[in-house]
């Protein structure tokens, strides 16, 4: 049986293998990545999925500011290899959403592959007018509206808005801390 829960700071050390699984050695030159460092995800909304108490996929969104709007950074959505194509990231990426909606969220950006996201309702039309503080593929970068008009006009920069991870000097309370005021 495959939970979908709050993502907690015992995942970590299995996200990571499960993003490098995924993604490969380079993820973290990625521009997305410029916007989560050294920053906590969105209150809440930081997910595990587990089967048998081990972790098989993750999905994180993150606080930005898309111009002068707020919004949300999807990203990374990653599912074990081996467990890929059986609707793990459809029923993850619906759960992120209605949680995210139902926080009270407008909008949803990200960087991925288009032929995917459309079936959420993502589209490029909705990021057109931003841009991100790095290279990016243009067709790549997408946005959904979760409330209606949340990203009509919005323009400019994305910019990292979120809660700032617990420097490693205070110690791994304090870091704990952090990370479960965000799951």
């Amino acid at each position: 049986m495959i939970q979908i829960r709050a993502e907690h700071h015992l995942d970590v050390a299995a996200r990571e293998r499960l993003l490098d699984a995924c993604f490969g050695a380079n993820r973290r030159a990625k521009t997305s990545e410029r916007l989560r460092e050294g920053r906590l995800p969105a209150r809440g909304l930081a997910f595990s999925a587990t089967r048998h108490g081990r972790l098989i996929g993750t999905l994180r969104l993150w606080t930005v500011e898309a111009g002068a709007r707020p919004a949300l950074l999807l990203g990374p959505l990653a599912v074990d290899p081996a467990l890929q194509r059986q609707g793990l990231g459809r029923v993850m990426m619906h759960a992120a959403l209605g949680r995210a909606e139902s926080l009270g969220h407008g909008a949803v950006l990200l960087v991925g592959d288009a032929p995917y996201y459309d079936r959420f309702g993502f589209s490029g039309a909705l990021a057109a007018g931003l841009t991100l503080p790095g290279p990016f593929a243009r067709e790549r970068f997408l946005g959904l509206e979760l409330r209606a008009g949340a990203l009509t006009g919005a323009e400019g920069l994305v910019r990292a808005s979120g809660v700032l991870d617990a420097p490693a000097d205070l110690g791994t309370a304090g870091a704990a801390d952090g990370r479960r005021r965000a799951a």
